[in-house]
Parts: C-alpha cells; structure tokens; sequence
C-alpha cells in the first residue's frame, strides 16, 4: 500500500516544477471544461480548435519580437484571437456564409501565417514550444497568468450562466431582447480566446483544445443538465491532467499528450459506458424495445 502512494503521489511531493505543472493543469482544466460544455451544446466544438489556431499569429509575433516573453506572447494571443473571432462573426452576418465555415477559413489562415512566421526566425524547438507548451516548466508568471485567467473566467461564466443556456436553446429570443444574444455571444468568445491564450504556455496551441472539448464531450454521456456537465468537465479534466503528469514522469513520454490522451481514454469509455446515449445503454434500450414488441405480437 505504501508502495501504491509512493508510486502516484511521490513525484508531486517531491519535485516543485510537477507541484507547478499539477497547478497550471488543474485550473486551466476547470476553465476549460465548462466553456467546452455550451461549445458542445451549441453545436460550436470545432470552435474551439479554430480558435487555439487562430492565436497562433500573435504568440508568434510577440515570441518574434520580445523571445520567451510572457506578456508579450499574451497579448499577441489576445489581439490575434479576438481579430479573428470579430471578423469571422462579422463575415457570418453579412453574408450566405456559415459562422463555423468563417471560423474555419479565419482559422487556416491564421494557423498558416502563425507556422510561416516562427519558421522565418524561430528554431523547430521554438515552433515545437508554442505549439505543445512546457507543462513541466512552467514559471510563476504563467502559473499566475492560468490561474487568474481560470478564476476570472469562472466568475464571469457564473454571471452569464442564464444568458448562456437560454441562447443553447433559443438563439433567436435573446436577439430579439435589446442583443442580449450578442453581449453574452462576445463575452462567450472572449473567455474562450482569453482561455486558449493562456493554456498554450501550459498545453500548447494544438492541445489546449483537447483538454476543453475532450472533458466537455465525456461529461455529455453521465449527466443532462448545463449545471452538472460543467462541473463534471471541470473534473474529468483535474483527473485526466493528473494522470498524463504522472504517467509523463513515470514512463518518460511527453506531458501534453499523455494529458490530453488520458482525457481521450475517458471519452472512449464514457461513449461505451455513460448511462445517457452509451453504447452499452443504446443496446439495452434496443433489447428492451424488441422484447416489448415480441410481446405485444404473442399477445395479439
């Protein structure tokens, strides 16, 4: 049993950078899985990907012009995810084309550009760094920078919970009521840009949306309600962060994938086991309704 703890706890008590690593996961999971929830119930998960791409650019640019400069790469993100969610939004209302297709298009463009521009002065490490992130070395700026990022998105989630869930519902009422639809639609996306901006120091540009719409998906199988899904996303994340550190440390692989793989084992197993829409849950449902009818046919 001692050996047990040891086995996965020891690592975290005695190394300071997997404590920082274990600290960044865990609140960048409980900000991302709840945004990763109203992704998935508006028909919205790709979004999410396009997005984490879409920042590419501007870290680009500010690793380009400061180095490994926290506040520079921040802002750079910020600007550049914010640019592309406005003119993809804007594209999507004046013409024929669909908001996803214009996230899509913005987001190929800007994931091209991002690649182009670390590869004309940046090293394959460099290019490697932003888009998989050093999870095993995070410093105190972006250790703070994910956890203010988390707790102010929490907060502000929480205020426009209702807003939120009656737009998953019924886009078209809260347009009609004085654009509140458009207010908590902007606020939405900037919570979602400001939380991929400050992941990609922890996951990366290409696997900070894994441990947002991995948990997200997972929790759609165990429970019905916005309220529960959120919380359940939130923890389905802690736990997968939790695991891909450890099995990082123990068997010498790359953090970032084992996280965003121990989500995807998860995913598998809630699809086949979840208790709503599993596949195991599917097929009894099936077997229950061929011996409903098997009975109404002996009977008649």
């Amino acid at each position: 049993m001692t050996w047990l703890l040891g086995w996965l706890f020891g690592p975290f008590l005695e190394f300071d950078f997997m404590r920082r690593a274990l600290a960044g996961s865990l609140a960048l999971a409980f900000a991302a899985g709840p945004l990763g929830v109203f992704l998935v119930l508006r028909r919205m998960s790709l979004m999410g990907d396009a997005m984490a791409h879409a920042i590419l650019p501007g870290v680009a640019v500010g690793f380009l012009t400061a180095g490994l400069s926290l506040s520079a790469m921040t802002a750079g993100g910020m600007i550049t995810g914010l640019v592309v969610a406005v003119l993809a939004g804007f594209v999507a209302r004046l013409t024929p084309l669909r908001e996803d297709a214009s996230f899509a298009a913005f987001y190929l463009i800007s994931l091209g550009l991002g690649v182009l521009l670390v590869s004309l002065r940046g090293s394959n490490m460099d290019l490697i760094h932003v888009l998989f992130g050093t999870v095993l070395g995070l410093d105190d700026g972006s250790l703070l920078l994910v956890t203010v990022s988390a707790s102010i998105t929490l907060v502000v989630m929480a205020l426009i919970f209702r807003p939120l869930v009656v737009e998953c519902l019924d886009p078209g009422f809260l347009r009609a009521e004085r654009g509140a639809g458009s207010f908590s639609h902007m606020v939405f996306l900037v919570l979602l840009v400001m939380t991929l901006v400050a992941g990609f120091q922890v996951l990366g540009t290409l696997m900070v949306v894994g441990i947002m719409m991995l948990p997200a998906t997972a929790a759609r199988f165990w429970a019905r309600s916005a309220a529960h899904q959120m919380v359940l996303a939130g923890i389905v994340g802690s736990v997968s962060s939790y695991f891909g550190l450890l099995i990082s440390y123990r068997f010498d692989v790359p953090a970032s994938p084992a996280i965003i793989l121990s989500a995807g084992v998860v995913y598998v197993l809630s699809v086949v086991l979840g208790p709503h829409g599993g596949l195991l849950q599917v097929a009894r449902q099936a077997q229950a309704r061929r011996k409903h009818l098997l009975k109404i046919s002996e009977s008649g």
